[in-house]
């Protein structure tokens, strides 16, 4: 599994794999899930921590598949997809199993702000505590999340198919996302966790935390409040090389959170969209008015290409300089797959570079 669309190539399939692919998935492993499912753990992972419960067992959770009821507060929690191993571990709990950072991490299959969570609770990768990581490169890794013999899978931001949901629940309880693929928001995310964890307590307090830290650190940029802006994916020279990101996204969503102003081009075209993004022809570029655009280029040279590209440079914000493209794989992932450990590491970057091209607006 890829970053959620900071490529335009692929845009539904970096999501969710289609039937026929899961279908093939699912058969593959059918067998090696029978023997799994009730063999012993892995050596490598270490269980995880357990603490009082602010929430009394059993739970009930319900999702777009339907619901999952917990009957006692997990010990051996696996997660998928992204967003999940960041909520856990923000609550003090370090899963058994984790999927690799294999965008946007690091050489350990991480991130920073991942790593300093679990060093601080002595679990940090390499150690005898931390969690065992698995690939999804080829999609959900039902062999080895199987061989984890988790109580959980954590699921609340993912991309998660029905069939993957059917083939996860012969493991374990799983916790699917609520609604749309990939929509559910960070605070979401950190309240349905802290629920099927046994830490709904806590999860309040981690959510109200985090927001007094965003708005602390917003408030040092009094310049972006109420700016519209559409955050989007520009690839140069193509005539469908624009998409444009809609309020179901988290990036869109972090911006209009922090005061600015989701441009009304986009809300226009994408009312009733369940869909993350919307395609936008390069030949209406020019109608795109917001004044800050923002992106994600994959090195400087792209940046430069934006800038010139016959249509692109049409887009209202890029003719007036306030384009924010960045080449930065892990702060691209800080904001895409945002969690309480990830935006507070982002901010000290990506804040000053808002405010720089809000200062562009005449």
């Amino acid at each position: 599994m890829t970053l959620p669309a900071p490529s335009r190539a692929l845009p539904r399939r970096r999501f969710l794999r289609t039937a026929g692919q899961a279908t093939a998935a699912l058969a593959a492993v059918a067998l090696s899930l029978t023997a799994c499912s009730t063999g012993p753990a892995s050596s490598t992972a270490a269980d995880a921590t357990s603490q009082s419960a602010s929430t009394a067992f059993p739970v009930t959770i319900k999702h777009t598949f339907g619901e999952t009821t917990i009957q006692e507060q997990p010990k051996r929690v696996v997660t998928v997809s992204w967003v999940n191993d960041d909520v856990a571990i923000a609550l003090g709990v370090v899963p058994v199993g984790v999927p690799k950072n294999e965008w946007g991490g690091n050489d350990e299959g991480s991130t920073p702000w991942k790593d300093a969570a679990l060093k601080n609770l002595d679990a940090g990768f390499g150690s005898e505590k931390a969690p065992a990581q698995f690939s999804e490169a080829d999609g959900v890794n039902f062999t080895e999340i199987a061989k984890l013999n988790p109580d959980v899978i954590l699921g609340a931001y993912s991309g998660l198919t029905e069939e993957d949901y059917k083939k996860l629940s012969e493991i374990a309880p799983v916790v699917a996302h609520p609604e749309v693929a990939y929509g559910t928001s960070w605070q979401d995310s950190t309240a349905i966790i802290g629920k099927a964890l046994g830490k709904e307590t806590e999860a309040a307090k981690l959510v109200a935390d985090t927001e007094a830290t965003i708005q602390g650190k917003v408030s040092e940029y009094p310049q972006l409040a109420g700016k519209t802006f559409i955050y989007g994916n520009l690839e140069p020279a193509k005539g469908d090389g624009v998409n444009v990101y809609t309020a179901n996204d988290n990036r869109p969503r972090f911006l209009s959170e922090i005061g600015m102003k989701l441009a009304p081009v986009v809300e226009d075209n994408s009312k009733g969209s369940a869909e993350f993004f919307i395609p936008w022809s390069a030949e209406k570029a020019n109608e795109l008015a917001s004044d800050v655009f923002v992106t994600w280029v994959p090195d400087a040279t792209t940046a430069d290409a934006i800038k010139t590209d016959p249509l692109l440079s049409q887009i209202p914000a890029i003719k007036s300089g306030a384009l924010v493209a960045d080449s930065d794989n892990t702060l691209t992932l800080s904001i895409s797959a945002s969690s309480p450990l990830s935006l507070p590491w982002a901010l000290d970057t990506f804040l000053p570079q808002l405010a720089g091209a809000a200062d562009q607006v005449k």
